[in-house]
């Protein structure tokens, strides 16, 4: 195994920056520094002056396709993509072809990761309205968590059986991970549309049909849920000011019992974009107002949303030009997630400290990670060397995710990852993915 000397990095971790070196022994940091001298002429220098080293980047939500949709991503190249955003690990969803909704099914794609993955992996076992006994054999120590979807998304896993829901919250120990929209109310809102529009609704009708009552509605509903039976719920890609109040930051994080995410595309787009993005935006749940917008970065800075994701989730660019009614919602977003909110590091409105906090730090404590989302000696080296100062355009050339296309593409980026490592082992490097598979399982500090 190589050992790696990092140098002269600013070193971001726990709330502060600090300069030094950190070294790197097979899977592990093994010290870190104010000045560390390489011990042998095997040790592999890298000068970081001038970039920041963090903690690798932890996605709590992605769809990596694989089995079953693998045309347009797998775990192989949506991983690739992942470590050349300074992603490092990745919790992906259950809504691959077949559902990962039985034990076989689930270890099936594990089995899968753990030839072909290019970043540490957990894949989440999905819930429906009759799975209870499956969900229950779920070892908590090597599997994330538990997915519902409360609306139906891609894949068509819904829960909407009241009863199924609070047997479920009553009996798993498992955090409890919900995709947050009221099916009653997307489906009137679609009928409605359809019966003006046909299958050719306009995108931009989109946030008026998955509409901010139908994220509202359901939010409350599921929050109730678990305050009365006492689960452990994380309310994926909040997107409307209105839920913000339902989540609290007058308690520690470790203490938190229920918590919020919110992604890169709520953080970054609004309705004006749908026209010039159109259908490559459209999203579950949908880009909204500026004014929701600007309430989840509020959030986001006050601590009352707790992580930043991607929900990556590739189509090809064939479906996304369908009409609405079969044009799916999702878009690649793993490469460029990090260098996406480096840019708003640049601009003054968030901090290097709270980007590491919201993107490392937290995922890690909230799904209890074992070793990794810190820079602490004994941790597994996860790491990732970003300079603030090296420009690069998106274009169809260097996106990697299978897709090929990115909502970002034309967008000149301030920021770049240079190195990833994952587990000790050098993933990319200057615009290149090593053929090293680096990926091993997360592992969970839970009873």
């Amino acid at each position: 195994m190589s050992t790696f000397l990092i140098k002269n990095a600013r070193i971001v971790n726990e709330g502060s920056v600090f300069e030094g070196d950190v070294l790197i022994e097979n899977e592990i940091i093994r010290q870190i520094a104010d000045n560390i001298s390489a011990k042998s002429s095997e040790c592999i220098i890298i000068d970081a002056e001038g970039s920041f080293l963090i903690p690798g980047v932890i996605d709590d939500q992605v769809h990596f396709r694989e089995p079953g949709l693998t045309y347009k991503g797998d775990i192989a190249s949506e991983s690739k993509a992942a470590v050349a955003g300074g992603i490092t690990s990745y919790i992906e969803q259950p809504n691959t072809v077949p559902n990962a909704v039985t034990q076989e099914l689930l270890e099936e794609k594990y089995q899968i990761a753990s030839k072909t993955s290019h970043a540490n992996y957990s894949f989440m076992m999905g819930g429906t309205n009759d799975n209870l006994e499956e969900i229950l054999k779920t070892n908590p120590k090597n599997v994330a968590g538990l997915k519902l979807f409360l609306g139906s998304s891609t894949g068509d896993m819904l829960v909407d059986s009241s009863a199924s829901l609070e047997k479920i919250f009553s009996n798993t120990k498992l955090l409890i991970a919900v995709h947050s929209e009221d099916e009653t109310i997307v489906k009137n809102n679609l009928a409605k549309y359809k019966e003006i529009y046909g299958d050719d609704i306009p995108v931009e009708k989109h946030p008026e049909i998955r509409s901010v009552a139908a994220c509202y509605e359901s939010t409350v509903r599921v929050i109730e849920l678990a305050k009365k039976t006492g689960a452990r719920l994380h309310v994926f890609h909040i997107s409307t000011a209105k839920e913000l109040d339902l989540f609290t930051n007058k308690i520690p994080l470790e203490k938190k019992q229920i918590t919020a995410e919110v992604c890169i595309h709520h953080l970054w787009f609004t309705d004006a974009d749908y026209e010039t993005k159109g259908s490559l935006i459209k999203w579950n749940p949908a880009v909204k107002t500026q004014e929701d917008k600007d309430a989840l970065w509020k959030a986001l800075l006050d601590d009352r949303i707790d992580v930043i994701a991607t929900d990556h989730a590739p189509h090809t660019l064939e479906e996304k030009s369908n009409p609405y009614t079969t044009c799916p919602s999702g878009g690649p977003l793993v490469q460029h997630a990090l260098v996406a909110m480096m840019e708003n590091y640049s601009k003054g409105k968030i901090s290097m400290e709270k980007i590491v906090e919201k993107m490392c730090h937290n995922p890690a404590k909230i799904f209890k990670i074992e070793n990794r989302g810190f820079i602490k000696e004994g941790y597994f080296a996860d790491l990732v060397v970003v300079n603030p100062h090296m420009p690069w355009n998106v274009k169809k050339e260097n996106i990697i995710a299978k897709c090929g296309w990115s909502p970002f593409e034309g967008i000149n980026f301030k920021s770049r990852v240079t190195h990833t490592f994952v587990n000790g082992k050098l993933a990319y490097a200057n615009g290149k993915v090593k053929d090293c598979i680096a990926g091993q399982r997360l592992t969970f500090d839970r009873e």
